[in-house]
C-alpha cells in the first residue's frame, strides 16, 4: 500500500480519497465537478491509478474523473484475509459506487477493467450509461475465435505449472518493468525513476503481492467461471447490449488477443465502433493517453444522456 500523500516527484499530483465500506481501505481520485457527467476508469495487472495520470486532467475538464484503486493495488489495502476474486472485485466497487452515490456512470476499463465492468453492470444497469472499453474483454459473448493461449498466460502456466509463479510475482518491487513487457508494455521512453517507484512501490514485499498473485489465476484455474455463469443468469445481458459502447483496442496486445477482444465486442455490439491502434501495446494508457483522450471525450458527446 503506498503512502496516501506519494506524488511520486509530482506525477501524481492528485488528492487521496478513501471508502471503507467494502472492509478495507480503498482509494480513489475524485476529480472534475461533482455536477457533471461520471467517468469511473478501472486498471487491471499489475498496475493502479497511476495509469491514468495523463488522462484524469484533460478528462476532468469535462466530466468528474473517479479512478479507483482494486483491493490490493497502489493505495488501497491488501487485507491478508480476504479473496481475490473476479467476484470480490465487482463487490468492492459496488459498495464504492454506493458509497459515492453514482449514477450515468462511463466505464473506462482496461484489463481487468472489463469484466469488473461487465458483471457490475449486469447486477446494477440502472446505474450505467456507457463503455469505453481499452484492450480488453467482458467475456460473456461466447467461444472466442484463438483459442490459444496468449503470451501472457503461456507464462502464467508455465510458472504455475513449476510451481514458480508465486516467486516471482511476489517480487513485483524489483521486476515489475518485466512483467509489464511480458503482458505488451511498449513505450520504454515513459521509463524514468518516477515511473518505476510508482509502479514498483506499491508492492514491497510478497504479501504486498497477493492481489497480483491472484489475478491471474482467476482465469488461468477457471476460478472465475462459477461467477460469470450466475452473472449471465441474471437476463441482463441484452441491457447491457443497449448501452453506447467502444472498443480502442492496442494491436500489440500480448496478454489478451487482439482478435479476442474484437470477436467478444462486435458480438454483444455489432454496429458500435472499434478502432483498432497499431504499434500500441495492452497499456494503452502508457502508450498514446493523447489519443484515448480524444476519442473518449468524442464518443461521449456522441451519445449524450436522454433529455428528461
Amino acid at each position: 500500500m503506498i503512502d496516501k500523500n506519494e506524488t511520486f516527484n509530482g506525477s501524481w499530483p492528485f488528492t487521496p480519497k478513501f471508502s471503507t465500506k467494502a472492509g478495507f481501505m480503498q482509494h480513489y481520485v475524485d476529480e472534475g465537478s461533482s455536477d457533471r457527467e461520471v467517468i469511473i476508469c478501472l486498471h487491471g495487472e499489475p498496475t493502479w491509478g497511476y495509469l491514468y495520470r495523463a488522462i484524469i486532467p484533460e478528462l476532468a475538464k469535462y466530466y468528474r474523473v473517479i479512478v479507483p484503486d482494486h483491493m490490493g493495488f497502489g493505495k488501497s489495502e491488501t487485507p491478508q484475509n480476504r479473496m481475490y476474486t473476479l467476484e470480490t472485485h465487482v463487490e468492492n466497487l459496488a459498495c464504492l459506487i454506493n458509497d459515492l452515490n453514482l449514477s450515468n456512470i462511463t466505464f473506462v476499463g482496461q484489463d481487468w477493467g472489463g469484466p469488473i465492468a461487465g458483471a457490475y453492470t449486469l447486477r446494477y444497469p440502472e446505474r450505467v450509461r456507457r463503455f469505453c472499453l481499452l484492450n480488453t474483454i467482458l467475456g460473456y459473448s461466447g467461444p472466442l475465435p484463438n483459442q490459444n493461449l496468449s503470451p501472457w498466460f503461456k507464462w502464467i502456466e508455465k510458472h504455475n505449472n513449476a510451481g514458480t509463479l508465486t516467486g516471482i510475482l511476489g517480487e513485483l518491487n524489483s521486476n515489475l518493468l518485466s512483467i509489464m513487457q511480458i503482458l505488451g508494455f511498449q513505450r520504454l521512453s515513459n521509463v524514468d525513476s518516477d515511473w518505476i517507484r510508482a509502479y514498483s512501490s506499491a508492492f514491497p514485499d510478497r504479501d504486498s503481492c497477493l492481489g497480483a498473485i491472484k489475478f491471474p489465476l482467476d482465469i488461468h484455474l477457471g476460478y472465475c467461471k462459477e461467477f460469470v455463469k450466475k452473472s449471465l443468469k441474471l437476463g441482463n445481458l441484452k441491457l447491457i447490449q443497449q448501452k453506447p459502447a467502444i472498443l480502442i483496442e492496442g494491436m500489440n496486445d500480448n496478454a489478451i488477443h487482439p482478435e479476442n477482444a474484437i470477436a467478444d465486442f462486435r458480438r454483444l455490439w455489432p454496429n458500435a465502433p472499434v478502432i483498432e491502434l497499431d504499434n500500441i501495446g495492452h497499456f494503452c494508457q502508457e502508450d498514446c493517453p493523447e489519443t484515448l483522450v480524444a476519442l473518449i471525450h468524442q464518443f461521449i458527446q456522441m451519445t449524450p444522456l436522454p433529455v428528461l
